[in-house]
Order: structure tokens, then sequence, then C-alpha cells
């Protein structure tokens, strides 16, 4: 990720799969004993992550009505809920002092995600009270992106007394496929403020801090660079992006993805095409390929095993080519 030579790509999934995906497996050949995320990577021989998302909300918060619906309307209602929201023992030391000893052996890198600042607005009002509020409540979204900034400080305090993660992704998917839901000028006003705060202290722990955000992320990837936000996943093919462009427009930037699900189940010369679509950039470093989001489960047990042997084949192709140029 750093742009240094390598001997391989890392084979990996980021996003794990969707659960009709694993059940479909379950009948084509994956033992069924086989159902935790980081098991199933260990079957597939994975390079493998730890990940963790401290959650925001205590147990016992008030639940959406449905999916897309918020929980508060008013600053009365986010007074209201507040003993709700932002734990102070959101960090599971335990879990994360073992982390530790398996990052210094090498054996995983270590993730941490937390909501970002145009998500967790959004869980509270519900989709489309949020994007009023950005011009009617203005100040009731900067109060609750002010309340999580702080709530994050603390938690990367806490991770950090144990190790340093590798790397860090704010949850935004503030882009579908056809690009941004907010425009520069809100972005501005109501994150960029409160990156500002955060991205420094990462950069400073040594922590890659890295956008999540599903579609076209292409216009907003140049205001997140702008902040300071080091990379982007997981490039949705489907909705236009294009790892090349982003290289050329972001050459210093971190990415995460990008391969095309969609060519999974079309064989292996469609695969084959999407990996060589991708291996000119990946060979330059920085770049990280990974299926562009969960496997879907129109993805056989045998295609999925036959996308791995295709994918090793050509993260030792980039590995080869990464040292070709250093040795030039």
């Amino acid at each position: 990720m750093n742009f240094q030579p390598f001997d391989r790509l890392p084979v990996l999934e980021w996003a794990g799969w969707w659960t009709e995906t694993i059940d479909r497996w379950h009948g084509e050949g994956l033992p069924t004993s086989l159902t935790d995320r980081y098991d199933i990577c260990d079957h597939f021989g994975l390079d493998v992550y730890q990940q963790d998302w401290p959650v925001v909300r205590r147990s016992g918060c008030p639940q959406p009505a449905s999916h897309g619906a918020g929980i508060i309307q008013s600053e009365a209602d986010y007074q209201r809920i507040l003993p709700h929201l932002y734990p102070t023992d959101s960090v599971d030391t335990e879990t994360w002092t073992r982390w530790a000893q398996q990052q210094q052996r090498g054996d995983v890198a270590l993730w941490v995600t937390i909501d970002g600042f145009f998500w967790f607005p959004r869980a509270l009002l519900g989709i489309e009270r949020h994007l009023y509020a950005l011009f009617d409540q203005s100040d009731l979204i900067h109060r609750i992106n002010s309340d999580l900034t702080e709530w994050i400080l603390q938690v990367i305090e806490q991770i950090v007394t144990i190790c340093t993660p590798d790397f860090l992704t704010f949850a935004e998917d503030m882009s579908y496929n056809h690009g941004s839901m907010l425009s520069r000028e809100l972005f501005d006003e109501f994150m960029r403020p409160y990156y500002d705060r955060i991205v420094p202290a990462l950069r400073q722990r040594g922590i890659i801090p890295i956008i999540d955000s599903d579609g076209d992320i292409s216009l907003p990837a140049y205001w997140f660079e702008e902040a300071g936000l080091e990379g982007i996943l997981p490039l949705e093919r489907q909705a236009g992006v294009d790892i090349a462009t982003l290289r050329k427009q972001h050459p210093r930037m971190k990415f995460i993805g990008q391969f095309d699900k969609m060519t999974m189940d079309k064989g292996e010369a469609a695969m084959r095409a999407e990996f060589e679509r991708l291996l000119p950039t990946a060979a330059k470093g920085g770049f990280l390929v990974s299926c562009d989001h969960q496997t879907p489960p129109g993805v056989s047990y045998q295609e999925y095993q036959l996308y791995l042997a295709l994918f090793r084949e050509y993260a030792d192709q980039a590995g080869h080519l990464s040292r070709q140029a250093a040795e030039s």
C-alpha cells in the first residue's frame, strides 16, 4: 500500500460473502460446519485481516421501524436518546490484545471501521429526513458530528494503547450509481471539519485512513484526498468506477477492491479479462485487488474456486512486475 516493491498481492476478500452465497456453497462442497467468516477465509487459503466495528449505539437503543427510517426527528429527540449513544466500552480490549499478538507475528492485518459523518446522522434521522436536515437542521447535524468526533478520538486512543491498526475505514456510503448524494459545498460544511480533526490523529499514529463508499466515488475522491484521506474502497465497477483513471487522477492514493463481481459467474475468459484490466495498476503498488463488493449468490462454489486460482496467478504476476520495475 506504500508503493514499495512486493512479492505478490494479498489474496483477500475485504467484505466477506452474502449469507445466501454461503448457503449455496454449503450445498456445493463447502463444509456445512464452516459459517464463521474467518474460518471460511482459512478454508479458501485467503490472506486474513481482522476487522472491528465499534458500535456507536448501546444495546437497547431505539431501532428504526424499517430500512432507511430514522429514530429521531429533532434536537430534542437526539437529546433524549443520548444515553444510548457513544458508549465508553466499545473497544473489546481482550480481542484486540489477541489480535495484536497475531499482528506482531505477521499473521494478520488489523482494520477498524467507524461510522462516518454522512453515515451516522443518516442512521439517526433516516435517509430522506437526513438530506433535508442538511438544509433545515444544520445545527443538529453539526452537533451529531461533533459528538461523533469526540467519541471516535476516544476509540482510537483506546485501541492504540494496545496496538496500531493497519488501516481505518470511515463508513460513509455517500455515493451511488450517479455519484455523490451531496455537493462539494455540503461536504465542506458538514464533513470536512470533522475529518480535519481525526485524520491528522490517524496519520500521526501510522494508521491509513480510508473512505468506504459504494457507488461512483470518482468526484468525491478529490474532496477526500484534499482532506487527507489516503484511500478508497470498494470502487464498484458497475457504478462506472475505473481504477486506471483513478490512478491517473490520484497518483498516491491507496485503493482496495474494483474487481467486477459480475464477471465471477461468466467463466474463465471473462475473469481473466478482468484481472488483465487490473494488473497494470496493481503492479505499480497502492492497490489491493478484491471483489468490488460481496461475492453474490449467483457465483457457484466451483466458480469461486476458479476465481481464487486466477487471483493467485495474477497476484504473483503483479509481484513479478513490481520487482522488475524496481530493478530496472
